[in-house]
C-alpha cells in the first residue's frame, strides 16, 4: 500500500515514528515533507497535498500530522473524497477505517509520543473498510453531502 505521509513544522517531531510504522506494516511512503523544525510550513497546504495524491492514485491512504492534529483533520477533510479524522487512540484508528473509510489518519506530535504513533499508524493500515450494509450506506450519504456542498 502507498501512503502520502506529511509533517507540519510541530509534527516532523513525529516524522521517524510514523516512517517507522509504515514500514513495520510494508506499506510504501509518499513523502511529502518536512524534514526538519527548521522550516515552518502551513498544515492547509500539506493537506492538499496528500488529498491530490490520494484523489490522483499516487498513494491509497495519507498520514498527516501537525501539533494538534485537529486543524489537519479539518483541512483535509474540505476535499473532496477525503475522509480525515483524528485519532489518539488504536480503537479509532481501526474503527475509523472499518466502519467509515477514513483514508487520512491525523495525528498530534503534541498530543502523542513515539510509540503511540507507531501504533496507530499500524492500526490504521490495518483495518479494511467494510462495505456493506449500514457502513456502505452511511458513506454515500456522506458522498451526498459533499456533492451537495460542491453544488
Amino acid at each position: 500500500m502507498k501512503v502520502a505521509v506529511a509533517f507540519d513544522h510541530r509534527g516532523v517531531r513525529l516524522r521517524e515514528a510514523v516512517l517507522a510504522g509504515l514500514a513495520a506494516e510494508g506499506a510504501e511512503a509518499v513523502d511529502l515533507g518536512v524534514w526538519g523544525a527548521d522550516l515552518r510550513v502551513d498544515y492547509p497546504d500539506l493537506a492538499r497535498e496528500v488529498g491530490t495524491a490520494i484523489r490522483s492514485g499516487q498513494a491509497e491512504r495519507g498520514v498527516l500530522v501537525c501539533g494538534s492534529g485537529v486543524g489537519a483533520s479539518i483541512a483535509a477533510s474540505k476535499i473532496p473524497g477525503i475522509r480525515a479524522a483524528i485519532c489518539h487512540d488504536t480503537y479509532s484508528a481501526h474503527q475509523g477505517v472499518e466502519h467509515d473509510d477514513m483514508n487520512v489518519l491525523c495525528l498530534g506530535s503534541e498530543v502523542v509520543g513515539p510509540s503511540l504513533a507507531t501504533e496507530l499508524v499500524g492500526a490504521f493500515l490495518g483495518a479494511v473498510f467494510v462495505a456493506e450494509g449500514r457502513y456502505l450506506a452511511r458513506l454515500e450519504k456522506v458522498e451526498e453531502l459533499e456533492r451537495l456542498v460542491e453544488g
